[in-house]
């Protein structure tokens, strides 16, 4: 699914956000995928690592042997995170669902800051970070066009309901 599509039923090539869940399930049911505790596996290896919120803090202190308080000056806590081994990305994933308007207009502005905050984080491991929305249809509405368009001019990304799993680095699912 392309930025911008539609997002509908699970399909071979994208991972289908239907409100907030777990990123770790949508990958049932995909063939070639499991996944156990934290880990992603595709054909019985593992590709890729999951962490939510404070676990984020685990893999800088204990992998990485990464400080954050010396980094940076308050904790950042992501709705949901995906490290790509193969490509070595981290890919922050917030979802960002709105049926009224409301303060979510406001927060769709601070990827850029966010992102660099996560850069920081991360400087001298090698890890690239790309950030990332996943929005419902409320933000296909003409008055977000503008945000949608800072978005990407500070390389930030959002998707429709949809992430592909070729732009998180992955092999789609087997047919």
């Amino acid at each position: 699914m392309i930025k911008g599509g539609k997002g509908g039923s699970r399909t071979q090539s994208g991972l289908i956000f239907e409100g907030r869940v777990d990123l770790r399930t949508l990958f049932v049911g995909l063939k070639g995928y499991e996944y156990s505790e934290n880990s992603l596996f595709f054909n019985g290896k593992v590709v890729a690592k999951f962490y939510k919120k404070y676990q984020l803090y685990s893999i800088l202190s204990h992998e990485l042997g990464i400080d954050w308080k010396e980094r940076i000056s308050k904790k950042l806590l992501p709705d949901e995170t995906i490290y790509i081994i193969s490509n070595k990305t981290l890919f922050i994933i917030e979802m960002k669902f709105q049926e009224v308007p409301g303060s979510v207009d406001e927060k769709l502005q601070t990827c850029d800051f966010k992102k660099r905050q996560y850069e920081k984080l991360l400087a001298g491991s090698g890890i690239k970070v790309k950030y990332v929305y996943v929005l419902n249809e409320w933000f296909k509405k003409p008055e977000y066009k503008d945000v949608l368009n800072y978005i990407e001019s500070v390389g930030c990304h959002y998707f429709f309901k949809e992430i592909p799993l070729l732009f998180l680095g992955l092999s789609e699912a087997e047919k």
